[in-house]
């Protein structure tokens, strides 16, 4: 029987910090398009200077441990981590070592939407960034505007299975990270990027394996292609008895599609560390932790689950929702409006509690429905971010009210939706406006179709002969007649009427 095997994978994500200032200087932290103009004696290492922390680095960071459910450390230091690179002014990095600010926690992901994932973190540790290489022709240029960045690097347990569990656990990170406000996250940026480790061991085995690590990873397609391709690469060698032997140290080729390696990895010995001799150890307290748990909002986890219930959402819809806290915070508000507008309603019987509950999950659902198709794909097309949306949550609300009351058809509601996009308009005015009001009128109604069925009598034969495909003509030729007003169902119902005597 032929032996299988399983993947080993675990994560090292730096994530930029959205302070003001960086990690242990007073420069800018500010993204910057000109080089090397947020440096200063500090940051680049110059003989006599000293580092001072950065306090909202660290309550970052701790914000970063309490939501991942870490034991945050009573007692934490920083060390030196001596390496020579050109990116590296100083010659060494401002790390932390043995005594980092978060040990343990988790992380749940659910890989079908059903069932959770529980992935353990090792240690979440600050640090400051190196500067950024630009390579040309003819040279590697060094720009030195992000060196003493303040990260944090999250540091999983080798507990993920597949390329896919290492892509969902970075979409679930980010958005916790988004959440908390502690950075964008934005991996174009460079403010999110990681390293990703792989290797392979025989089904049932416990013991861990020599493993490649691919470095500077900033897009979660190409850490799941970049973990598939390994995973394939290694399955292989063991099969041919050929295990890998040595830690690896390998780039991604994206255009390829191939793991370039790099250098053999680093022991932690040869980085050199020692305790950082210009900073002193940090001791925090409990009096620290229970204020800044005071600034850590709802959790996107904890957000799904309350759409789900309150909102009568899917498991994908609520994730949809969530997956930006702005999108999350326009649909609440869309629905209070929503909610508000119904109660209005001297036509509602039943208390309001009773009429939220006969009339809500169709709301919910028609709000989920126009912001993720509708409004995601106008914003695409666009290419606009959401924060440029022009249409506030009591107009959508609106909307959704007169498409919920058969007000306008679905053909008219898309051209009100379009001006309210470009525009920002009312949507009770623009349906005024272009006379898209459906029409109800049973008279106006009646005569279209007395007046669609007298001038087509070939169709109406066809018709009764059983052909039931052609009522559709007859239903386009009043809604024709009645310039797209007309109330579908209420043709459909009046034209099978007169038909079938």
């Amino acid at each position: 029987m032929a032996q299988s095997y399983e993947a080993v994978i675990g994560l090292e994500i730096h994530v930029q910090l959205a302070t003001k200032s960086k990690m242990f200087s007073g420069d800018s932290n500010a993204d910057s398009l000109e080089p090397n103009v947020h440096v200063n004696p500090v940051s680049m290492g110059h003989p006599g200077t000293l580092p001072v922390v950065n306090q909202a680095a660290v309550e970052m960071g701790i914000m970063a441990g309490i939501a991942l459910g870490c034991q945050i450390s009573e007692l934490t230091k920083f060390d030196r981590k001596q390496y020579f690179y050109p990116d590296l002014p100083k010659g060494y990095q401002i790390t932390q070592h043995d005594l980092p600010l978060c040990r343990n926690g988790k992380l749940t992901i659910y890989e079908d939407d059903v069932t959770p994932i529980e992935i353990g973190l090792e240690r979440i540790h600050l640090e400051e960034d190196a500067a950024k290489n630009v390579h040309t022709e003819t040279a590697t240029l060094v720009d030195f505007n992000r060196a003493g960045a303040p990260l944090i690097e999250i540091v999983t347990k080798p507990e993920l299975r597949s390329a896919k569990q290492a892509r969902l656990f970075l979409q679930e990170l980010q958005m916790l990270i988004r959440y908390l406000g502690i950075s964008d996250a934005d991996m174009e940026k460079g403010h999110m990027r990681m390293d990703v480790n792989v290797s392979i061991r025989p089904v049932g085995d416990e013991a861990l394996y020599p493993r490649t690590e691919i470095k500077n990873m900033n897009s979660f397609k190409a850490v799941e292609r970049a973990a598939d391709y390994e995973i394939k690469e290694q399955t292989k060698l063991w099969e041919q008895h050929k295990a890998p032997e040595q830690f690896r140290t390998c780039g991604w080729d994206d255009a390829a599609g191939v793991t370039l390696e790099q250098r053999v990895k680093e022991a932690a010995a040869d980085y050199r560390y020692f305790p950082e001799p210009d900073i002193p150890p940090l001791r925090i307290t409990q009096q620290d932790l229970d204020r800044i748990a005071l600034r850590i909002p709802e959790l996107p986890i904890q957000r799904r689950d309350r759409f789900r219930e309150e909102y009568f959402l899917s498991y994908y819809d609520a994730k949809v929702l969530t997956a930006d806290p702005r999108v999350a915070d326009y649909f609440e508000a869309v629905v209070s409006e929503l909610r508000a507008w119904l109660n209005s309603l001297d036509s509602m019987e039943g208390s309001d509690e009773e009429v939220w509950e006969r009339e809500g999950t169709k709301l919910c659902r028609q709000a989920c429905n126009w912001i993720t198709s509708e409004l995601f794909g106008q914003l695409a097309k666009a290419k606009l971010d959401f924060k440029e949306l022009k249409i506030t949550a009591e107009n959508l609300a609106e909307f959704i009210s007169l498409v919920h009351q058969n007000k306008v058809n679905s053909s008219a509601a898309q051209t009100i939706l379009r001006h309210m996009f470009e525009h920002g308009s009312d949507p009770s005015q623009v349906m005024a406006e272009l006379d898209l009001e459906q029409v109800h009128d049973a008279g106006q109604l009646e005569q279209a179709c007395a007046d669609a069925i007298a001038t087509n009598p070939k169709i109406v034969e066809q018709y009764q002969a059983g052909h039931e495909r052609v009522l559709m003509y007859l239903i386009g030729q009043v809604m024709k007649a009645m310039k797209g007003k007309a109330n579908p169902e209420m043709v459909t119902a009046l034209l099978r009427k007169k038909l079938n005597p």
